[in-house]
């Protein structure tokens, strides 16, 4: 997965001076996001605090972290069965 290169705390303040009156174009020309980026973080964190939006990406890396982990032990489990029968 890419790694942001905004951190939790930039982006609830990108998104706080949208909610204070600044202009989507505006924000985009001077944090350098595009229109989508903005939207898509709006759609995904507006209303959230700094420190709320850390932990809810912390918790999206843990997830995907133990996804990866689970598909490895299901492919190992495969393996072990194919491995069983082939001897029997």
């Amino acid at each position: 997965m890419k790694k942001s290169k905004f951190s939790a705390t930039q982006v609830a303040a990108i998104l706080k001076e949208f909610d204070n009156g600044k202009s989507v174009e505006e924000l985009s020309r001077e944090h350098g996001v595009s229109r989508a980026t903005f939207y898509k973080w709006r759609q995904r964190y507006g209303g959230m605090e700094a420190s709320e939006l850390k932990r809810v990406k912390e918790l999206e890396e843990e997830n995907a972290r133990l996804k990866r982990m689970y598909a490895n032990l299901a492919m190992e489990l495969d393996v072990a069965k194919y491995i069983i029968e082939k001897k029997f």
